[in-house]
C-alpha cells in the first residue's frame, strides 16, 4: 500500500483527489493540508510515501515545505515529491530540484495521470520518468491562470480572514481593477455600487467592510509581508493604506505578473 499526502490549497481539488484514491485498492490518502505550515507538520506526523506539493499555498509555499522538510531531523524517510505548478519558468524547476523534487505536474493535470506517476516514483521506471517529467515540462505551454485564485492567494498571504464581508468585497474589486483599471477613478460612483449590486448590499457598507479588512490585515500581517508585497509605497510605520491604495497596489501588482506571463492582454 502507498500512503500519500496532497498539499494544495484548492480544497476542491483534494477533495477530488481524495474521492479517486479511495477507489484505488494500492493507495492510501493519509492526510491532505491546505497551506505550507501544516503541510510540513502533517508531513512529519504521517511520514507518507509520496508527497504531492502545490507551489503556490498560503503562509509558506511548496519551495518553503521543501527546504524545512529537509532541515527537519524526525522525518524517518523523506517521502518522494510530486510537484504540482502553475509555472513555466525553468528556474522555478531547477530550484525544486535542487531541494529534491522528484517530478513535476503542470496544472491542470489529469488526475488517472497523476496517480499514475504516483505509482512511477516507487517503481524502477524513476529515471526515465524523471527524464520525461523534464522534457514534458521544457515544452508544454504556461497554463492560463485564473485570476481570482491569484488574488484570493494574495489575500490569504496577506492575513485577511475568508469568513468576513470585505474579504469577498476585496477579491472581486481587485479583478475587477486588474480588468480596468480606470474603474478606480470612480471608486464611490463606479466600484463601490458594482460591488454592492453583485453581493445584494449598499455602497456604504461596501466601503465599511473592506476598510475593516484592510485594518484585520495590518493586525495581523508580518511587517516582513507587507514591505515584501508593497515595498516602500505602503509602510506599517506610515499607517494603513486607503481603500483605494490597497485595492490598486494590489491589482497592479497582481496586473503586472500576469501580464508578464502574457496571461492577460496589455
Amino acid at each position: 500500500m502507498i500512503s500519500v499526502m496532497v498539499a494544495d490549497d484548492n480544497r476542491e481539488f483534494c477533495n477530488l483527489l481524495s474521492d479517486y484514491m479511495s477507489s484505488q485498492e494500492d493507495i492510501h490518502l493519509v492526510a491532505t493540508a491546505n497551506n505550507g505550515v501544516d503541510a510540513v507538520d502533517k508531513v512529519i506526523e504521517h511520514q507518507p510515501d509520496v508527497l504531492i506539493l502545490d507551489i503556490i499555498m498560503p503562509h509558506l509555499d511548496g519551495l518553503g515545505v521543501l527546504e524545512r522538510l529537509n532541515s527537519n531531523s524526525q522525518l524517518e524517510t523523506r517521502p518522494r515529491v510530486i510537484v504540482l505548478t502553475a509555472f513555466g519558468q525553468e528556474s522555478i524547476t531547477q530550484q525544486a530540484l535542487r531541494l529534491g523534487a522528484d517530478y513535476f505536474v503542470l496544472k491542470p493535470c489529469n488526475i488517472e495521470v497523476l496517480i499514475r506517476r504516483v505509482r512511477s516514483l516507487l517503481s524502477d521506471a524513476l529515471p526515465e520518468l524523471a527524464a520525461e517529467a523534464s522534457l514534458n515540462y521544457a515544452h508544454a505551454p504556461a497554463p492560463k491562470v485564473d485570476i481570482e485564485l491569484e488574488v484570493t492567494n494574495l489575500l490569504h498571504e496577506l492575513g485577511v480572514p475568508a469568513h468576513i464581508r470585505g474579504y469577498h468585497y476585496l477579491r472581486y474589486a481587485i479583478a475587477l481593477v486588474i480588468k480596468d483599471v480606470t474603474i478606480l477613478n470612480s471608486i464611490t460612483k463606479a466600484l463601490y455600487p458594482e460591488i454592492a449590486i453583485k453581493f445584494d448590499t449598499t455602497p456604504n457598507r461596501v466601503e465599511r467592510a473592506i476598510r475593516h479588512a484592510i485594518e484585520t490585515s495590518w493586525e495581523r500581517s508580518e511587517l516582513e509581508v507587507i514591505n515584501r508585497l508593497f515595498r516602500y509605497t505602503v509602510r506599517n510605520d506610515r499607517g494603513k493604506p486607503t481603500n483605494s491604495e490597497f485595492i490598486a497596489l494590489l491589482a497592479d501588482k497582481l496586473r503586472l505578473k500576469l501580464k508578464n506571463r502574457q496571461l492577460i492582454e496589455n
